[in-house]
């Protein structure tokens, strides 16, 4: 390395020029660091110059078209000698081949910020950097801070460094530039502040790794200890634990290996580097070359003085096994190396956490791992109470959509739904495909759902001319009207009894599956207790309609439970739902809400709640289908309770307002004109004739 301290790699003075500064992230954390530290001279981002990026309080930062244009218009004095890369990954070669042409003279050290770039590329700049004898960190850095000159490079810190980043003895050195900030956090209430804080990525190829760092960190006169977060993959970790070896009196270490609870599960950690090679890079090898290294096992919260003992004979250091132990770690080996703290210890940090969310991890992490709930505070926990404790679908951030939307786009060239070509769409060729694509914003995981969503809309086309559906096209061709309006006619037919009574099922259904932890609606080996649900469900419905009776008032009914077409037989079957259920019962293919459908029109009947076994209709089976669909989305917080209750109604819709056309066509071309008008002497007048 060309740094021969710390403070190299960053210091107060150091002038950073910023490339593709006017990006989204790039411009948001040069505005926050430049009203931190004022340590920004220029950026650059093609075809930008002359543009500013205004920083409030402070002067606006130029923005030139090429990093050369910027050296140029710059003098010497206020030539930058750091480098911070925001680039897209495909143009990060470009632009630091433009620094090191241009800047060799000036530039010390490059931080390059953007993730998933090329193993091939990153090799590449590090040869060429050794060449030019400048430093360069990442890549996928979140950047460095200096605590003590209160300066940063990058997005260290966040939104406000100042919060977590006091001045003091420790050197974090973290793979994940998001633990810098956290390590940081949890060590005040130990009374321990930061020298630096430094991201070195975890990209498979990392250009300045923990064993370059270290010796730096050894030798820096304000750093007393040293923190290593460190995930599995990579041997970097081997190679700084040798050079610790090396030393005669190194510095005391702490360390937190992260990742283990992965080994062994189908988990893919966070980091492109953290992929395990071979035996020394998994997350327990790295564990126990440090505990080695340290000849003290791991750090017991519980029994601190045992390890005081210890660590005061070893020095060394220690590993711990949790994040939220490094406080009483720090303590017992700054007190053990007889390090004074930094300042007054505060009051511990403790995790309350709001909500929790583990998904599919739930069932893989170890339960230690499985945090609870906290208490909300007001005015928040009612507001909790009203809106989110459905347990289902994420709350929508609402925003101003004049002009935008996340459904659809066409850029002049594609238009695409949810981010799916249309012409793509065309090619596979299932318009219905396409249809839930756009309702729901996800594709659809299996291809029975493609078939069952096609034969709900079939059913859905008509139920015969006599339902109010079907009259209103009718009408409206008996009255003269262009197709359009006979379909809107259709639509307007429509409502909360006559087509919506889907969405109540939905409504239902969620109600009853919300709470039992189903996850997949299509495994029949993991359902709950369908006959326990069904027996609360009628005892519940049953104790209502009582009182509801002898209060006078009406109850509600299931809905989607019988029809008034299909309802004279003491079992009764709505004809389309058979043709569903025996596709299902063919292609061996389960769903536990059509499941749970029948099961309850059967019990209603066992229980004397209803004389006869009601049909399950085709509005229920429609509900169930989509609700299969839409369940897995629901659980992951992919789609809100509001669209999944919409998706019944709007499918119902879809394929009755096709049928309204048909009636259109029919009766435009076979009726005659005013034929659906209601003779005079077949209509009655209810009141009295005032005049």
């Amino acid at each position: 390395m060309r740094a021969k301290s710390l403070s190299d790699i960053l210091k107060k003075g150091d002038r950073i020029a910023v490339s593709n500064i006017t990006g989204r992230e790039a411009s948001k954390v040069s505005i926050i660091s430049q009203s931190y530290c004022r340590n920004i001279v220029a950026g650059w981002a093609l075809g930008k110059d002359g543009q500013t990026v205004d920083v409030p309080g402070g002067k606006p930062i130029p923005v030139f078209g090429q990093f050369e244009d910027l050296l140029s218009a710059l003098p010497d004095a206020k030539k930058p000698n750091k480098i911070i890369v925001y680039s897209p990954p495909d143009a990060v070669y470009g632009d630091v081949k433009e620094v090191l042409e241009h800047g060799k003279k000036f530039v010390e050290t490059i931080f390059v910020i953007t993730e998933h770039v090329s193993i091939e590329v990153t090799a590449k700049l590090k040869s060429l950097a050794d060449s030019a004898d400048i430093d360069i960190v990442g890549c996928n850095t979140l950047g460095v801070i200096n605590a003590y000159d209160r300066t940063r490079v990058g997005a260290v810190g966040g939104d406000s460094p100042d919060e977590a980043f006091v001045k003091g003895s420790v050197c974090i050195l973290s793979n994940s530039g998001n633990m810098v900030n956290t390590i940081a956090t949890y060590l005040k209430p130990a009374g321990l502040g930061i020298s630096y804080g430094i991201s070195t990525g975890k990209d498979p190829l990392i250009l300045t790794p923990i064993k370059e760092l270290l010796p730096l960190a050894m030798m820096d006169t304000r750093t007393q200890l040293v923190i290593l977060y460190v995930e599995p993959g990579g041997s970097y970790e081997e190679e700084a634990i040798a050079y610790l070896k090396s030393l005669k009196c190194p510095k005391p270490v702490i360390v937190y290996v992260s990742g283990q609870f992965a080994e062994g599960c189908s988990i893919s950690l966070g980091h492109a580097g953290a992929v395990v090679e071979g035996p020394n890079t998994t997350a327990s090898a790295k564990m126990k070359m440090f505990d080695d290294y340290f000849g003290v096992p791991v750090f017991d919260p519980d029994h601190p003085k045992v390890f005081m003992s210890i660590l005061r004979e070893k020095k060394r250091g220690v590993r711990v096994n949790a994040l939220h132990d490094l406080v009483n770690a720090a303590m017992a080996v700054t007190d053990a190396c007889e390090i004074k703290t930094d300042f007054s210890p505060t009051q511990p940090i403790g995790l309350n956490p709001w909500f929790k969310n583990f998904g599919a991890f739930e069932h893989k992490l170890p339960r230690t791992m499985i945090i609870h709930p906290g208490t909300i505070p007001e005015p928040y926990g009612s507001l909790v109470d009203r809106y989110v404790k459905s347990g289902f679908g994420r709350i929508q951030t609402r925003q101003s959509m004049r002009n935008a939307s996340h459904a659809s786009s066409n850029d002049g060239v594609t238009p695409r739904i949810y981010g799916y070509s249309v012409m793509n769409l065309m090619n596979k060729g299932s318009f219905v495909e396409s249809v839930l694509l756009y309702w729901l914003g996800h594709p659809l995981k299996h291809e029975f759902e493609i078939r069952l969503f096609e034969m709900g809309l079939i059913a859905s086309l008509t139920n015969g001319p006599g339902t109010i559906s079907s009259q209103a096209p009718k009408l409206s061709a008996s009255a003269g009207n262009s197709p359009n309006t006979a379909m809107i006619a259709t639509l307007a037919a429509i409502g909360t009894v006559h087509g919506g009574n889907g969405q109540e099922a939905a409504r239902m259904l969620i109600d009853v599956f919300g709470k039992t932890g189903l996850t997949d609606p299509y495994n029949k080996k993991n359902a709950p207790d369908l006959d326990a649900i069904v027996r609360d469900y009628v005892k519940k419905f049953k104790e209502r309609k009582v009182v509801d009776k002898e209060a006078g008032l009406h109850y509600e009914k299931v809905p989607c439970l019988g029809h008034p077409v299909f309802n004279k037989e003491a079992v009764n079957f709505d004809p389309r739902e058979r043709v569903i259920a025996a596709y299902m019962d063919e292609h061996k293919i389960y769903n536990v809400f059509h499941d749970f459908y029948h099961r309850l029109t059967r019990g209603m009947t066992s229980a004397g709640v209803t004389s006869k076994v009601h049909a399950v209709n085709v509005d229920a089976t429609l509900t169930c289908i989509l609700m299969g669909i839409a369940w897995p989305l629901l659980v992951e917080k992919k789609i809100t309770v509001e669209r999944a209750l919409d998706l019944p109604f709007l499918a119902f819709a879809l394929g009755r307002v096709a049928g309204g056309a048909g009636e259109y066509l029919d009766h435009r071309e076979s009726g005659t004109d005013m034929d659906m008008r209601i003779p005079v002497s077949e209509c009655k007048f209810l009141g009295r004739v005032q005049d």
